[in-house]
């Protein structure tokens, strides 16, 4: 995709995930991409992601639990390890952000 749609597709991206977690895109507006009471938060949208195989690892050794990924960078601390939840779980877990629920 060219420059011009990847900004698009960001942006749609943006706006959609604001709709469901209640939360308000900002944009080029401020530092984060949506604001949000509780998170800030940056949104990525990508055709591919090297996430997905170790996400697809974690759901297939899960048995029933709720498949999560840590990612450690080598020789920073592990209080700055990334955590990956699918949304759908992030949302079991801490509650729904969508309005009206």
């Amino acid at each position: 995709m060219n420059p011009a749609g990847n900004r698009r597709r960001g942006k749609d991206a943006e706006r959609a995930l604001a709709r469901r977690i209640n939360g308000r895109r900002t944009g080029v507006l401020g530092g984060e991409d949506i604001s949000h009471p509780l998170l800030s938060i940056e949104v990525k949208s990508r055709a591919r992601f090297v996430g997905e195989r170790f996400m697809a690892q974690a759901k297939r050794h899960s048995s029933g639990k709720i498949p999560a990924v840590i990612i450690h960078i080598l020789n920073k601390p592990h209080g700055q390890d990334l955590v990956m939840l699918e949304l759908k779980d992030f949302e079991d877990l801490f509650g729904s952000f969508r309005k009206g629920e």
